[in-house]
């Protein structure tokens, strides 16, 4: 049974974006696009965006010995069309004899927005914009803010709660389930960097990477805010340093602790010494300077609440235990949660064997 037209597009671009979301987190500058190439009806190919952003996702998807002429290209993101470290994709896709060309949303960058559709028709191949735009321009959050100066980068923040809301187990290290942490790990391959605090990581001798198989390579760096280098020297956090870049937020000018954490392959970021407290847009700012876009926060009630409170957070990840804590339970954010400006709140269908996931959506 032939699926109508529109119905049958938008199940091309979901699969294209089921492609985009596999490098999420791990193409540095260039924003994860999934691109799928359609002749007959079927899928003759597809590709992603590569790990550190390239090749794209058009030039992977045409680079196999197939014939394309005559063919649907299903693309996420506006096909660039300037000159960069590589060619432009338009130019891949003219000389592969793609017939038509359908993607989700323009590409913020100035270099290539709204340029692709003429170069296109001067070739007479057919293009069609928006198809699944909402969900474009959700899943591209994070690039569109990068394009603008005036934007922080996209900030999302993730915490655990038992059923009665504490954010600590007084009694025990963990509140969820081993299957809600291993959830946690698929969700941090998808950022860029995280954020935690001296605080945090002390406490918990945190290791902040992805330890699930498959993931391993796509650890996000790490940013440490440690206004006075109190970062303990006996943490399992050094032994990874090499592999993942880790940063740390400082004002102090301690040479012993600096040179302590250069020789552990730390860089560091300066902020001004005389603030009695850090700024957390500041922070953020330097952030973006850096080249990132997608931040997870994963610290402790004080710093997610501050996020919270400056409105500095797009989404919140909820993983909720089953168990009440009672009076073993410290940290309460259910006045919290109940004050900031939840636009939307959804339960994630994933089997936690009894925790629960939630995705509050905030701006």
């Amino acid at each position: 049974m032939k699926l109508h037209n529109t119905t049958s597009e938008n199940r091309f671009m979901n699969l294209a974006f089921e492609k985009a979301k596999k490098n999420l987190g791990s193409t540095k500058r260039n924003p994860s696009v999934g691109c799928v190439v359609v002749k007959n009806g079927s899928v003759i190919s597809s590709g992603s965006t590569s790990i550190n952003g390239r090749p794209h996702a058009e030039n992977n998807a045409l680079k196999e010995k197939k014939n394309y002429i005559g063919s649907t290209m299903y693309v996420t993101l506006e096909p660039c069309s300037h000159y960069g470290q590589t060619p432009p994709c338009v130019n891949t896709i003219v000389n592969k004899g793609v017939k038509k060309v359908c993607y989700s949303i323009l590409d913020p960058d100035n270099r290539s927005k709204s340029k692709a559709k003429s170069i296109f028709n001067k070739k007479k191949i057919k293009v069609k914009i928006g198809l699944l735009k909402n969900k474009g321009y959700n899943f591209y959050k994070s690039y569109i803010l990068s394009k603008n100066n005036k934007s922080l980068p996209l900030m999302d923040a993730k915490i655990a709660i038992s059923k009665d809301y504490f954010s600590i187990n007084k009694k025990n290290k963990w509140i969820t389930n081993d299957l809600s942490r291993a959830k946690v790990h698929l969700i941090r391959s998808r950022y860029d960097c995280i954020l935690s605090t001296y605080k945090s990581v002390n406490k918990d001798n945190s290791l902040l990477n992805c330890r699930i198989n498959g993931l391993n390579d796509l650890s996000p760096s790490r940013i440490i805010i440690d206004k006075n280098l109190k970062l303990r020297k006996n943490l399992n956090i050094y032994k990874s340093t090499k592999k993942i870049k880790t940063y740390i937020v400082t004002s102090s000018e301690n040479k012993i602790k600096k040179n302590f954490f250069k020789s552990k392959n730390i860089n560091l970021i300066k902020l001004d010494k005389n603030r009695e407290k850090f700024s957390y847009r500041e922070i953020l700012l330097k952030l973006k300077k850096k080249g990132f876009s997608r931040i997870l926060c994963e610290s402790g009630f004080y710093t997610t609440r501050g996020l919270l409170r400056e409105n500095l957070v797009h989404n919140l990840y909820v993983f909720k235990s089953n168990k009440n804590l009672n009076k073993n339970g410290r940290n309460s954010y259910k006045n919290l949660l109940s004050l900031i400006n939840i636009k939307v709140k959804k339960r994630i269908k994933v089997n936690l064997s009894g925790d629960e996931m939630y995705k509050l959506i905030i701006k």
